[in-house]
């Protein structure tokens, strides 16, 4: 069944994005009892397996009915383009217990015998306690499953909302919408969501739109937030399927044939490793910081005049031009 906004006039010039740790957090948990969504993320769940099964997350999978209502006191949209964990979690604890009360009660409506199960009574008889019990829980969620990552996957989250902010301004908010997910379509001042459970409408009334990308709600997108929140719809973000991919075997070969000999194959691998720490892979970057590793005078056959701009803002959006990539692949 569709799930559908309608917008005004007011609502398309109150459309933003914006940068979540807490929506990554939260879906994140989803993502670990959701198995259609493991594809992409089997080299994380390898590496959080262990932590992972030492936090008890059944409150926060209870109030994530498959296809339900969500809590919004526990994913607010952000207020700004670039909050932090820290700044979202404190909204979290801010909330009026009886606003989290009707919020929780919704969820838990979605997935028979929630309500009356012996967690789900803890919480609606106590909001407050119930309140402080998940943010404690979604914030060790952070420290567990995403704090250790952030570097690489915020790095993915900023190229996405530079290409689709780049997207809006070329195509308007149609075009954005098609290329954002083919579960979007736009027809006159109607956005529809297909593929989603139940049947649901919202007038925006002037409240505009937070679009939100993230890596671990592929495939899905999720479309919600009432009163007193705005709304806000979370899409995958692009570039999912190389994230958890570490550099070839073979490129460090091929580039320390163009980086020269000896030492200078050391300061490329101790550059390279600096650069994967950070989570990123920025080519201009990444030969600039060799002899800033090494601490003398290098000048390598493939230099930055190999490297075009992309201009992606927040992030690098530098690569290889066309005579890089033949130096890469040993064409001559």
């Amino acid at each position: 069944m569709p799930f559908q906004l309608h917008f005004d006039e007011s609502d398309l010039l109150r459309c933003r994005f914006a940068l979540s740790p807490l929506v990554e957090t939260q879906e994140a948990v989803r993502t670990l009892a959701r198995r259609h969504r493991h594809g992409y993320h089997l080299p994380w769940l390898r590496r959080i397996r262990e932590a992972a099964a030492a936090l008890d997350l059944e409150p926060l999978w209870l109030l994530m009915p498959d296809g339900g209502h969500n809590p919004d006191f526990i994913c607010p949209p952000p207020i700004g383009p670039l909050a932090t964990f820290e700044e979202e979690i404190a909204d979290v604890r801010a909330v009026d217990p009886e606003v989290a009360r009707a919020d929780m009660e919704l969820a838990l409506a979605g997935r028979p015998g929630a309500r009356e199960s012996v967690t789900g009574r803890r919480l609606l008889a106590d909001p407050a306690r119930a309140v402080r019990e998940i943010a404690d829980l979604l914030e060790r969620a952070w420290q567990v499953l995403i704090e250790p990552y952030w570097p690489r996957l915020r790095a993915l989250l900023e190229a996405d909302i530079a290409y689709h902010s780049r997207k809006l301004a070329d195509s308007g908010l149609a075009g954005l919408l098609g290329e954002v997910s083919t579960q979007l379509s736009w027809n006159g001042a109607t956005l529809t969501v297909q593929g989603t459970r139940g049947d649901h409408e919202q007038v925006l009334g002037g409240q505009g739109l937070v679009l939100m990308p993230s890596v671990f709600v592929w495939p899905e997108v999720v479309g919600g937030h009432l009163e007193p929140w705005q709304p806000g719809l979370i899409y995958p973000a692009r570039g999912i399927g190389g994230l958890w991919s570490e550099a070839g075997e073979r490129t460090p070969e091929t580039l320390a044939r163009l980086l020269g000999r000896g030492d200078e194959r050391e300061c490329y691998a101790r550059a390279a490793r600096r650069h994967r720490e950070r989570g990123t892979v920025d080519p201009a970057g990444l030969i600039s910081a060799v002899p800033t590793v090494c601490g003398h005078d290098w000048a390598p056959p493939l230099t930055l005049e190999h490297v075009a701009s992309g201009n992606v803002g927040c992030t690098s959006g530098r690569r290889w031009d066309r005579a890089g990539r033949r130096h890469l692949s040993g064409a001559r």
